[in-house]
């Protein structure tokens, strides 16, 4: 790719289906093979590390080098590695065994990594809940998951304190950084176990024990919210999550042979490289796309407590990092920042993104504040653990609006009415296989049924697929919308805001936003006689569900809300009220 963003001129070298046959040769690093798991015939990269163990032994040669950075906290991966094998012992001691489920809550911290690389490798299922969520709504997490365990940051834990009696599968609670002695006999310091990050290199120079693991094993589960407002607990074996982070790599190397050149080999030597991480470790694309793939590869971390562009821009400068996004929020607040000029930025090589609309013009704004840097974005869902379709150089700068094509190992079809697949540019649902998918949901089967068969996800979008088989997003089936990267389902906003006394009718539509995608906006039509306020309403909803789920903005409708024939309130005729 030329500096100035145009595509090189025998762009591209040679199609994806020829990339992908050599790239996936016998012998290969990306060699295919076919295996059958729960019955259903799948493609498998042959030569990835079987278990999260062996991907974690695999950071044993980048002892010396940092593994994460946080604020004054340097950790290097000896240092984290015998932190790990002092909590997986502890967690033995609390007997804790193949198949339990350990929750961790709490924000990116150098913690969190030891948690779930510990939980992991004692064999349980590591059950991150999202941070953001309310004691309530966590509440609901450890009951549904069933966890024996906890760690959390002291910030959960306040909010968690008064839902733990209603958690009775729960039995040890690991608080972080809670800076007092707690008075719970159900509480214990993280920091009594393995001490503070700083002082992790002065762990004894043990190795952890490791439970008897197989590729196809569960080894986490992730919720994402589901249309009822229940979230759903998605089951990932170490095969998904590995999977998913060779695909990546994968991408890397059909990138080079598009543009007709030949894959770099790997330098054992080559300065380490650095990522700056902006979305949370509870997301699957902060753990399976970043945290694991950093200690195959012995990548270092630089985690900020709270996003913070103008943080981010000193960040990047005085670490060296190379890598950026999450969401295409984040690129385009660095973009955009007005102090970016002052900053040196020349170590990014990467800016790529997911989980949120992107506007087709951020390839061409990353390009000129980034010439040299490769554009990138993809997408995927929890149930296909993180990224399942890449679209990335030069490829990204040609179809800036299509998320990419899946990997060699993965699958899509575009089905319409009667569950029949549709033609080349016809739109339809997405549907999509590979090793990357899920098992199912945590504990339920009517859910799973209905959302896998055979092997493929039925993802709910919208969308179409061109003659070289790149995927464009034309629209989401499920009433959702997704701020930031953070899922909304507009129909558990609309309980929280129909629970008010005042409100008759209620609809939630997303409000288009430059760097955020979407934010939620509500139409409401109160009762005859009664009265609510714009304030009064986002308060009571803020009361009930987490704060990026309330609505921005609340407009009042003078009727009851546009329906179709069959009683459905028509989104679509309420989206203009918040055209500015």
């Amino acid at each position: 790719m030329t500096s100035d963003g145009h595509l090189p001129p025998n762009f591209p070298a040679m199609s994806v289906a020829q990339a992908h046959a050599l790239i996936t040769q016998p012998g290969t690093m990306f060699e295919v093979g076919e295996i059958d798991i729960c019955g259903v015939r799948t493609k498998i990269w042959k030569n990835a590390p079987p278990t999260l163990a062996d991907v974690f032994a695999l950071g044993a040669p980048h002892a010396a080098k940092t593994y994460i950075v946080h604020e004054g906290e340097r950790v290097t991966f000896d240092a984290h590695r015998r932190a790990v094998a002092a909590f997986a012992e502890r967690l033995r001691a609390e007997g804790v065994v193949k198949g339990d489920r350990v929750a961790i809550i709490m924000r990116n911290l150098p913690e969190w990594s030891v948690a779930f690389w510990a939980a992991a490798l004692t064999g349980a299922i590591v059950t991150p809940l999202n941070a953001w969520w309310t004691g309530p709504e966590l509440e609901y997490g450890l009951t549904d998951s069933g966890a024996k365990i906890a760690i959390l940051d002291h910030e959960r834990w306040e909010r968690m304190r008064e839902h733990v009696d209603a958690c009775p599968a729960l039995k040890r609670c690991f608080v972080s950084r809670a800076g007092e002695e707690i008075a719970d006999p159900r509480v214990t310091s993280l920091e009594g176990v393995i001490g503070a990050p700083d002082a992790w290199a002065n762990l004894p120079d043990a190795q952890p024990e490791i439970a008897p693991l197989a590729p196809d094993d569960d080894a986490t589960i992730f919720y994402t919210s589901g249309t009822t407002g229940k979230p759903k607990g998605a089951i990932i074996t170490h095969r998904n999550i590995i999977s998913n982070f060779f695909n990546g790599a994968s991408a890397g190397a059909r990138a080079f042979l598009r543009r007709g050149e030949q894959p770099p080999a790997p330098d054992p030597d080559a300065p380490q490289r650095c990522v700056l991480l902006s979305v949370p470790f509870f997301h699957a694309t902060g753990c399976f796309a970043v945290m694991i793939p950093a200690m195959y590869a012995g990548l270092k971390i630089v985690l900020q407590r709270k996003w913070d562009a103008e943080a981010a821009l000193g960040l990047i400068e005085r670490e060296k990092v190379n890598q950026i996004g999450g969401v295409p929020t984040i690129a385009w607040q660095v973009i955009e920042h007005p102090r970016a000029g002052e900053f040196d930025l020349s170590s990014i090589e990467s800016v790529s993104y997911g989980g949120a609309p992107s506007a087709p013009e951020l390839v061409k704004r990353i390009k000129e504040r980034f010439p040299n840097a490769q554009p990138g974005q993809g997408w995927g869902m929890t149930e296909t653990s993180a990224t399942a379709t890449t679209n990335s150089a030069e490829d990204y700068i040609l179809r800036p609006s299509s998320c990419g094509v899946p990997s060699a190992t993965g699958e899509v079809r575009i089905v319409g009415d009667g569950g029949k697949d549709l033609p080349v540019g016809e739109v339809g649902e997405l549907w999509y296989k590979g090793p990357i998918v899920v098992r199912g949901y945590w504990q339920k089967p009517e859910a799973t049924a209905e959302t896998f068969v055979d092997g493929w996800v039925k993802t709910g979008d919208l969308a179409r697929v061109d003659e070289e088989g790149f995927v464009f997003i034309v629209d989401r089936a499920k009433d959702m919308l997704i701020r930031g990267g953070e899922n909304i389902y507009c129909v558990e906003v609309e309980n929280a805001l129909y629970d008010h006394p005042a409100v008759m009718d209620a609809a939630v539509v997303g409000i288009e936003h430059m760097t955020l995608g979407e934010e939620p906006g509500a139409v409401v039509h109160l009762k005859p006689g009664a009265e609510a306020s714009e304030a009064e309403l986002r308060h009571h909803v803020a009361q009930k569900i987490a704060a990026f789920k309330v609505p921005v903005k609340i407009v009042f409708w003078p009727e009851t809300l546009p329906r179709n024939a069959n009683g459905k309130i028509i989104k679509r005729d309420l989206k203009g009220v918040f055209a500015k």
